[in-house]
């Protein structure tokens, strides 16, 4: 690029030196600066210099090689003319700061992690368990189908248990390993069959299913064909949705009534007890395959005999969900299903008192009664059972991969517990204090459905109250008493969210007696007249109702009151 032929009206001129190397040198053009001091040539290099090593001469000098930047001056003004080298960029900038760790900080970093306790692991999620914590221990605990663990179980549950995967069944598993956790798989099916008196020879037990919901959802995949007919106790006169739930507007709530069609059957408006004749006259028309018996807030016995004719005549496998009654059921302080039903289905963690989870007994072996049809194509409706291989395979690989190992190792374990003495007389002790409960309301002018209980749940009608259950729940949870709204089957045949359902399971395992309920009687007629009050002044709509609960000197007063009563009574696994 020849550079001598410069614009005149620029300021600076440049001109081009024969140079050794690719550089250009830059001068200013003394013929528009009147100096008498010559500049000398600096060469300005494009291109960075390649050092070979070898002695270069400017000058007639040696280049000093340390001073790589050429200072020149432009105007009076200081200027560096070679741009300084960018270093060469480093792929692992760590690799010049530290050194490989050896294997001794490897194995020390694993150990850190994993032996880390919850408080220094997690402490955000450490302080709301321990709010958790305190809520359980000074709350008053009501829902009937809540209770609480014994300290072994909740060691089982946070073993090293949930470490292994063992889909399958005991001897027959996918992954290898499994040997130990076979043997407690076995431990919990024997245990199971001696906790309800079962012999092993007429009955079977999968003991994998994560919930009694789910447990319901395998015997109807396993024993079913899409559209295949169901009938069970309609939600709104105590039935359980996974029986099957429709809601007013035709709306499928339900996977059971997605997958499968479903009729209900209801209570007697009059008694609210369940009404046979018309179940049986439905059930010999609407012909179910399955007939479920059991429920969700019934405080009634169940008639299992009339419940196994009426099976028979329409040609149905009897069913029952003892998710509520189990361990009614287990300590005999209840009529059982077993003697009848076909399948029995339970959750683990309610009056039974066990770890969150579902259960499935199956009969199995020669087929004691004449059942009304055969279900499939398999067998001989005379022969034998074949629940046992078509519920398995239902529970995995249908709709479950691999057993909570945890949980299965607490059941065991509740189901010792179950066994024993001790835990019948508990039972009995649920039943007295429901008794006591349904009295002390009954009392105080309360109505409560049926007039009272046979079991550990009672359902209180607050229509009469002109209360609604949604409201009346929400004052008893801010005075630290948790219970659960539920709909009522009025007179008029209208579904009335009106009521609530009580349950005395959770504070009989606290220790609470027939006189701490009697307590908790007051507590709860407080907090009808509380609720009562503030719908008075701001009507029954939540957003109203709820700013009257603000700062209410009244919920106060009866929250610093349960919190001091619930604090005498110790809790089921907690250290302090």
């Amino acid at each position: 690029m020849d550079l001598s032929q410069a614009q005149s009206g620029l300021p600076l001129g440049f001109a081009k030196n024969s140079i050794a190397d690719d550089s250009i040198s830059l001068q200013i053009d003394t013929s528009f600066r009147c100096s008498s001091n010559p500049v000398r040539p600096v060469p300005l290099q494009f291109f960075e210099e390649k050092d070979d090593g070898a002695p270069r001469l400017e000058n007639g000098k040696h280049k000093d090689h340390n001073n790589e930047d050429e200072e020149i001056r432009i105007l009076g003004r200081s200027m560096c003319v070679k741009r300084q080298r960018d270093p060469k960029p480093v792929s692992n900038p760590c690799k010049l700061l530290c050194s490989e760790p050896s294997f001794d900080q490897r194995r020390a970093a694993v150990r850190s992690w994993g032996n880390q306790p919850l408080e220094e692991a997690d402490p955000e999620l450490n302080e709301i368990m321990n709010k958790e914590k305190q809520r359980q221990f000074l709350g008053i605990e009501l829902i009937a189908s809540e209770n609480f663990v014994c300290r072994a179980a909740m060691e089982a549950l946070g073993s090293h248990l949930t470490n292994k995967y063992s889909e399958g069944m005991p001897g027959a598993r996918y992954y290898t390993g499994n040997h130990f956790i076979d043997q407690i798989e076995t431990l919990c099916h024997e245990r199971a069959l001696t906790a309800f008196n079962l012999d092993s020879e007429k009955w079977g037990v999968n003991v994998q299913p994560y919930s009694c919901t789910s447990a319901n959802f395998a015997v109807y995949t396993g024993l079913l064909l899409p559209g295949d007919r169901i009938m069970g106790l309609d939600p709104p006169s105590g039935g359980h949705m996974s029986h099957g739930w429709y809601m007013p507007g035709g709306k499928k709530v339900s996977a059971a009534s997605i997958f499968f069609e479903s009729f209900p059957y209801k209570l007697n408006p009059q008694t609210g007890y369940i009404d046979y004749d018309k179940l049986e006259e439905k059930a010999l028309d609407y012909r179910p395959k399955i007939l479920i018996c059991g429920g969700s807030s019934y405080p009634r016995e169940w008639d299992y005999a009339r419940f196994r004719q009426i099976a028979d005549r329409c040609g149905a496998v009897l069913m029952c969900d003892m998710a509520q009654i189990s361990g009614l059921v287990a300590a005999k302080e209840c009529s059982s299903p077993f003697d009848y039903c076909d399948i029995v289905t339970s959750t683990t963690h309610k009056s039974l008192r066990g770890p969150r989870g579902g259960i499935i007994f199956y009969r199995r072996g020669a087929k004691s009664r004449k059942q009304g049809m055969c279900l499939g194509n398999s067998g001989d409706c005379c022969g034998q059972y074949d629940f046992e291989e078509k519920i398995n395979f239902s529970v995995f690989p249908s709709l479950q991969g691999g057993p909570h190992n945890n949980h299965i190792a607490a059941l065991a374990i509740t189901l010792k517990q179950v066994a024993t003495p001790e835990y019948k007389a508990y039972m009995q002790q649920v039943k007295k204090n429901a008794q006591a409960l349904a009295s002390a309301l009954l009392r105080r002018k309360c109505k409560l459905v049926t007039g009272g209980t046979d079991n550990h749940l009672l359902l209180w009608d607050l229509t009469t109250l002109g209360l609604t259950g949604k409201c009346y729940e929400k004052v008893c949870e801010m005075c630290h008493i948790t219970l659960n709204k539920t709909a009522i089957f009025g007179e008029n045949g209208a579904i009335s969210p009106g009521g609530v359902r009580i349950g005395t399971p959770a504070m009989t395992s606290r220790g609470c007696l027939e006189s701490d309920f009697e307590t908790m009687a007051d507590f709860l007629y407080r907090a009808a007249q509380i609720t009562s009050a503030v719908q008075r002044d701001h009507g029954k709509l939540q957003k109203e109702f709820l700013k009257g609960l603000q700062n209410n000197k009244d919920i106060i007063d009866l929250r610093n009151r349960v919190e001091a009563f619930a604090a005498q009574f110790a809790m089921p696994g907690f250290d302090d």
